[in-house]
């Protein structure tokens, strides 16, 4: 028997020597956002493992999840606060009590907002967990309410997000299982083996039904191992795939005229545009063979249904946001939006949008005085935010020193003297290392929460397992403690946790059709409940309206002009390719001197930098390494094996090599979440990579990165 929020507390205190489960929510950042179990006897977990009835879960776990007792009751936690002693960065620490801790923050951000303004003081925060209450409220309500600076969060999947917005007007998918009435399924710059595996059963369930699955990508991923077709763009030139996929389209007549004349806005004008992309021309940009691209826009055309399955390292360019304009085009241009087994299945989020008011109670609050793009972290601490300069920043939910761009610049601002950090972890993470305070966090088995998926329909409630280990307090405790010492009184600021949640959820479900019968009592009941779809709407944009000015589909999009950016989506190189390359072709060029294009791919064990310190997973990844092409390692010297060094001008790293075909000419591809301080060089790819932004919405452009690779041997 699963215990409910009620049963739950009744029998830890009646019942010790029972075994109880607890239903949960696997916090991290993907897409199959899992439903889970715990086992808890005498007060500890002893169990964990995925629950049999959720529809996606469907029993079991990936990789990196299984060994979550790992994570929990692993001896390297954080269990108490801590005061730095020595020198930033050299792992000098005093224990303090929680008293000490929240008045000595206090305190320092009280000097500060009287000497600088509120504006002064970041707070920063991702994807460590994507819950309701510990992430989304969390990054609210505290900094709202002392006006300090605002993070604009872009350094995952913005382009993509505003892409589709502008385009379709909302980010609706169909359900994961709708694939299996797919006849054709390109898989787009995405590796849901490795990113969102419980989308591959039903995949290969759809294979052996007869649908045809395509693979684009620079890599061979794990994804592309078992597709029926493997195309191989270079990188950051889909969005001229897409361009020369729709000329073939509109060039043979193989486009749905009735369906883009009724529910299209700018057809013709795309058609003018993609006159300019013939086949020929695309093969010489992106490599593909000419003969491909036009099977590939032929067999596109006329299978139906068909689904374009796309994720967000495909947008993490320079060039991200017009290459997601194109891809959102091709759906339309074929007429498969509304059809069951077709469209685009990017991200189910947009069916949830949480109230904004409720979430941050932004209007009984200072207006934001500023917004730093989290991307240019490095930049704003070493002198690019200078009225006011950043002079306290506060990390939860986030490692940027390993995971954002140009690290090494994060880790120099970080040094600053005069910088109050102050990091809410669970570990002590590369971030962690150079604050001032690091506060202990608790773990998805320790507190509450309520998360909504962006790979599939359900909400799902997370119960408390156990109590927190040590003196951990979960985001919203901190939050709540923060408040109150400095000086806010605001009811919404002192909720409990359940009382939060309610309020958004209740606020929400006011004006939103999908949340309709879903309260938190039925949650609490339930664990996994599914958003609520009428027959006509289960389908995204069946009925052929979309939630944009028109009603329809913008393939011309005058929203692009307040972006800078063309309404009509077209090619452009990025900015550090056009400088390093301006034939457009880096495989012609594999000699010694010729940089590659390094492409910071997910790791099967780690999600992103979250569980890179665990040893199970540690060892089932391996070392550090990169992968190159056999024609690039030979051109350099580089032995199988052998250590080498990636370098550009904002800096370098030390890894291993793997030559392998896996990648092509001119690629190199070395997975990300490599916690610095478990490499001998305290260094990780994100050393290398650009804080510089995309063409939208302040993306970053992690894979717009060229680096010179030698062998470490040469010094």
């Amino acid at each position: 028997m699963l215990a409910g929020a009620g049963e739950h507390r009744r029998w830890r205190l009646t019942r010790e020597q029972e075994t109880i489960l607890v239903r949960g929510a696997c916090p991290h950042d993907c897409p199959d956002t899992c439903a889970t179990v715990t086992e808890v006897r005498d007060g500890r977990a002893v169990a964990f493992y995925a629950d049999r009835q959720h529809p996606v879960t469907d029993g079991w776990l990936c990789a990196k999840v299984r060994p979550y007792l790992e994570r929990v009751y692993s001896s390297d936690r954080l269990l108490y606060p801590l005061r730095r002693v020595g020198p930033k960065g050299s792992g000098a620490w005093q224990r303090i009590t929680w008293d000490e801790a929240i008045a000595e923050i206090a305190d320092r951000w009280r000097q500060i907002i009287a000497e600088y303004g509120a504006a002064a003081i970041l707070p920063y925060s991702y994807s460590g967990t994507l819950g309701l209450l510990q992430n989304a409220i969390c990054a609210a309500r505290l900094w709202n309410r002392m006006g300090a600076s605002g993070l604009e969060r872009s350094i995952c999947g913005a382009a993509a997000e505003t892409a589709v917005e502008a385009t379709l007007g909302a980010r609706w998918a169909p359900d994961p299982a709708d694939v299996l009435h797919s006849r054709l399924v390109l898989i787009w710059g995405h590796n849901p083996a490795s990113t969102g595996p419980h989308f591959m059963p039903l995949l290969r369930r759809a294979q052996r039904q007869g649908a045809h699955v395509v693979v684009i990508d620079p890599r061979r991923t794990l994804t592309a191992r078992s597709a029926d077709e493997h195309i191989r763009p270079r990188p950051a030139t889909d969005g001229a795939l897409a361009l020369g996929l729709m000329h073939v389209i509109f060039a043979e007549n193989l486009h749905d005229e009735p369906w883009l004349e009724a529910h299209s806005l700018g057809w013709r004008e795309l058609r003018e545009r993609v006159r300019a992309y013939p086949p020929e021309r695309v093969a010489e940009i992106t490599g593909v063979p000419a003969e491909t691209i036009v099977a590939l826009a032929r067999r596109y055309a006329t299978t139906r249904p068909a689904l374009l399955k796309s994720a967000d390292g495909l947008q993490r360019h320079g060039n991200g946001g017009q290459t997601f304009r194109a891809l959102c085009c091709l759906p339309a241009v074929t007429g498969q939006y509304g059809v069951l087994g077709g469209g685009l299945s990017y991200s189910t989020s947009g069916y949830v949008k949480w109230d904004a008011e409720a979430l941050g109670h932004a209007s009984e609050c200072p207006p934001t005085p500023r917004v730093i793009n989290m991307n240019r972290l490095g930049a704003a601490l070493t002198g690019e935010a200078a009225d006011p300069p950043v002079m306290s920043l506060y990390v939860f939910a986030a490692n940027p020193a390993t995971s954002s761009p140009n690290a090494g610049l994060i880790v120099k601002g970080l040094q600053r003297e005069d910088l109050f950090t102050v990091v809410h972890e669970q570990f002590m993470t590369d971030t962690a290392r150079y604050a001032d305070i690091v506060l202990p966090a608790t773990t998805q088995l320790e507190h509450v929460d309520l998360h909504k998926a962006y790979g599939h329909r359900n909400l799902q409630y997370n119960h408390p397992a156990i109590q927190p280990l040590g003196e951990a307090k979960s985001n919203w405790d901190v939050m709540r403690l923060l408040a109150g010492a400095m000086g806010y009184t605001e009811p919404w600021l002192h909720e409990s946790a359940e009382e939060a949640i309610r309020g958004v959820l209740d606020a929400t479900r006011a004006h939103n059709p999908y949340l309709t019968g879903i309260t938190l009592e039925r949650l609490q009941a339930e664990g996994t409940v599914p958003l609520h779809f009428k027959p006509e709407t289960r389908v995204p944009f069946a009925d052929g309206r979309f939630p944009t000015p028109s009603g329809k589909v913008e393939l011309w999009c005058e929203a692009m002009r307040a972006y800078g950016l063309d309404p009509l989506p077209d090619f452009e190189l990025p900015h550090e390719f056009q400088l390093a390359d301006g034939d457009n072709d880096r495989s012609a060029g594999s000699g010694p001197q010729a940089p590659l294009v390094l492409i910071s791919a997910a790791p099967h064990h780690f999600v992103s930098s979250s569980m890179a310190n665990q040893p199970s997973l540690q060892a089932k990844e391996g070392a550090p390494y990169v992968e190159l092409h056999p024609q690039d390692a030979a051109a350099r010297g580089v032995e199988h094996g052998a250590d080498v060094i990636l370098a550009n001008g904002r800096g370098w790293c030390r890894l291993r090599a793997v030559v392998t075909e896996d990648v092509p000419p001119g690629v190199a591809v070395a997975p990300k979440g490599r916690w610095a301080q478990h490499s001998p060089d305290g260094r990780n790819i994100n050393w290398t990579t650009s804080d510089a932004l995309a063409d939208l919405a302040g993306q970053s452009t992690f894979h717009s990165n060229l680096v010179w690779v030698r062998p470490a041997a040469e010094g």
